[in-house]
């Protein structure tokens, strides 16, 4: 059960081949926090007051809950959704030619059990924005909806081959298979075998047209 309605999300984890079914989940995004010093932590208390929210829903027992919740730091300061207009082109002028790190924290959470909860952390860079540059990212009306006011599929920003691409899009792919990998040995999961998540690493590459480094080393770590 994934707990969003992100188009992006749903075709990222169905990359991975398995089943799923989306339901939105609406809690409030608490940044002013006192956990607003240590970013992962944040990411992850977000995402995992998402997946209670969703278990409260009385979803099946057999359902594994999925979150994410993605943030954005720059120079220490937590950069959310932005509030208006202008707060987005503060953002967009203080993250212009910068590098800065996307912090997605990820829930996964069953029937009886607390939510299990990790945090992928990905070095981006800006690219240099002029106002009409900015502008015209801001005509294609999704910067209300996105962490730091920008979406790097828009490519205005980048990062290496040594960073989760897919983490800043909102799912850090291959840190989520290799934790349904590790559940799955534990027995946390239970899928049976032929439900096991597909390696996403070959899709990845072919929709960025680029050859991932980090991916087949968190796999590999994996197991």
């Amino acid at each position: 059960m994934l707990a969003s309605q992100s188009p992006r999300r749903r075709r990222l984890l169905a990359w991975l081949g398995l089943p799923f079914s989306a339901i939105a989940v609406d809690t409030p995004e608490e940044l002013d926090t006192p956990l607003a010093s240590d970013p992962a932590a944040l990411a992850q208390s977000l995402a995992a007051e998402k997946a209670e929210a969703v278990r409260a829903q009385a979803l099946g027992d057999d359902a594994l809950v999925l979150c994410f919740d993605t943030i954005v730091v720059l120079d220490g300061e937590v950069l959310g959704k932005p509030k208006d207009l202008p707060d987005a082109w503060r953002m967009l002028r203080r993250l212009s030619g910068r590098t800065h790190q996307v912090v997605t924290g990820v829930a996964l959470a069953s029937a009886g059990s607390a939510a299990r909860t990790l945090a992928v952390t990905t070095n981006v860079t800006m690219r240099s924005l002029t106002d009409g540059r900015i502008e015209e990212w801001m005509a294609r009306g999704e910067f209300m909806g996105c962490a730091g006011a920008y979406n790097i599929e828009d490519q205005i920003a980048e990062v290496t081959l040594d960073e989760c691409y897919q983490n800043v899009a909102g799912l850090p792919l291959c840190h989520l298979y290799a934790e349904f990998v590790r559940e799955a040995a534990r027995g946390e999961v239970g899928w049976p075998d032929h439900l096991l998540p597909s390696v996403p690493v070959a899709p990845c590459d072919a929709a960025l047209g680029r050859s991932c480094r980090l991916g087949p080393r968190v796999i590999s770590e994996a197991g």
